[in-house]
C-alpha cells in the first residue's frame, strides 16, 4: 500500500490532524489514548486491554525493528487504530519476521502517520480522552463528524467478554504444585508465562464463567486478569469476585482484576481524564517503602473516597505522579491486587515479586 495516500484523524471535539495512510486502507473509530513507551509497540498493539482504543505512540519512530511472534500478547492485534509520527516499513532487527505494515494489514488495523503526536498528546492531556476517527478512504470532514457522532463512549462499555477466550483451556504441567484458576477478562500471555514458570498449572476460564463453576474445580488460587472496558459495566464479574473472595482461596488481581476486587469489597471506580499508559510509571510500595518503575495501561481507577469506606481493604501501593491508588489487599482474607502490570512486557521487572507473593499465599494455604 503506498504511504502517499492521504489520511485524516478527527477528534470528537472537532480537532483535525492530516497525515498519510499506514496499515489497512479504511476507516476506524475508538477512544483515542497515548502510550509513552519508547519500545514494545508489538506488545502494546496486541494487548487486549486496548480493545476499542486508537493508540497514539509518543515515540517518534514506530515499526523500525519489525515484529516477531514471541512478542505478541494475544493471538491478534487488539487496537482499534494507530497514530504515529514516523512509520517505518523497513526494519533492522535480524530476528524480525515481517514488517509492522504487514502485521497491521493482516490484522485489518487502520493507521495514520505523519501526525504531530506531541501536539496531539498535549491536546488529550488538556481536554481528556475522547472518541476519534481515522480514515484513509473518506476525506470529507462533515461525513467523518457524522461517523464520530455514532461512536459509543468507553464509560459503560463491557468489552471483556468480546476479547477473552471462549473456551476453557489449560496451560503448564498438570503435575505442577499449584492449580490456579485464571479468569480471562483479556489476559496477556506474559502474565500466564510468569505463573507457569513459578510452578502453576493454569485453567483459563472465559470472563462470564460463574464463581461456582470455578470453585467446583477446587483450585489452589484464583487470578483475576487485566482487560478492557469499564469495570462498572461488569456486574457479572463483580458478583463472581465476591463469591471467589469469600471462598478464602488466595486471590490475585491485575489492572481490571484489581478494580473488580475493589468493587467486590464495596469500593467504586471512575474514569480518569486520560489514563496511565507507558513503561516508566513510579509506584511506591507503602508496606516496604520501596519504589518500583512499572508498566501501566488503564483508563479507570479505584476512587479514594470509596476506598476509605471499605475498612476491610488496606492501601498497599500508590502512584507517585498523581497519588492515585495502585494496590490494595484484604485485611483478613488472602487477597491482593495492583493497578499496574508486574509481568512488565514491555517494561522493567521491578514488580515481579508480586507473582512470588501470590505463590507464597498458596503455599501457606
Amino acid at each position: 500500500m503506498p504511504q502517499s495516500a492521504p489520511a485524516v484523524l478527527m477528534l470528537s471535539d472537532g480537532t483535525v490532524f492530516h497525515g498519510l495512510a499506514c496499515g489497512k486502507t479504511g476507516t476506524t473509530t475508538g477512544e483515542i489514548c497515548f502510550n509513552t513507551g519508547m519500545t514494545g509497540y508489538q506488545e502494546i498493539f496486541s494487548d487486549p486491554s486496548y480493545s476499542g482504543q486508537i493508540v497514539t505512540m509518543t515515540h517518534t519512530h514506530i515499526g523500525n525493528y519489525g515484529v516477531v511472534e514471541d512478542e505478541m500478547e494475544s493471538s491478534r492485534l487488539q487496537i482499534a487504530g494507530m497514530v504515529v509520527k514516523n512509520f517505518s516499513e523497513v526494519y533492522s532487527r535480524s530476528a524480525g519476521k515481517e514488517s509492522l505494515q504487514q502485521l497491521l494489514e493482516r490484522n485489518q488495523v487502520v493507521g495514520i502517520t505523519g501526525v504531530e503526536t506531541r501536539a496531539l498528546v498535549r491536546h488529550i492531556r488538556s481536554k481528556g480522552a475522547m472518541n476519534a476517527v481515522i480514515s484513509s478512504e473518506i476525506t470529507d470532514l462533515a461525513q467523518l463528524k457524522q461517523i464520530l457522532a455514532e461512536v459509543p463512549g468507553m464509560e459503560g462499555r463491557e468489552l471483556s467478554s468480546q476479547v477473552c477466550t471462549q473456551e476453557v483451556y489449560q496451560l503448564g504441567e498438570s503435575s505442577a504444585p499449584y492449580k490456579v484458576a485464571v479468569v480471562d477478562y483479556g489476559v496477556k500471555r506474559n502474565i500466564l508465562r510468569n505463573l507457569v514458570s513459578r510452578g502453576c498449572y493454569l485453567t483459563v476460564y472465559p470472563a462470564r464463567t460463574t464463581a461456582e463453576t470455578i470453585l467446583a474445580a477446587n483450585p489452589d488460587g484464583i487470578f483475576l486478569s487485566n482487560g478492557p472496558g469499564d469495570p462498572a459495566a461488569m456486574p457479572y464479574a463483580v458478583d463472581a469476585a465476591k463469591t471467589l473472595l469469600t471462598s478464602g482461596k488466595p486471590l490475585f488481581g491485575i489492572c481490571l482484576g484489581h478494580q473488580l476486587l475493589a468493587q467486590a469489597c464495596g469500593a467504586r471506580t471512575a474514569k480518569m481524564p486520560f489514563g496511565h499508559r507507558g513503561v516508566n510509571h513510579p509506584i511506591k510500595n507503602l508496606l516496604t517503602g520501596k519504589c518500583e518503575i512499572t508498566s501501566q495501561n488503564h483508563g479507570f481507577v479505584v476512587t479514594e473516597e470509596s476506598l476509605a469506606q471499605c475498612p476491610e481493604l488496606e492501601l498497599t501501593h500508590r502512584h507517585l505522579n498523581d497519588h492515585s491508588i495502585a494496590g490494595i489487599r484484604h485485611r483478613s482474607l488472602p487477597a491482593f491486587s495492583v493497578q499496574y502490570h508486574p509481568e512488565s512486557s514491555p517494561g522493567p521487572h521491578d514488580s515481579r515479586y508480586l507473582f512470588d507473593q501470590f505463590i507464597g499465599l498458596m503455599a501457606k494455604a
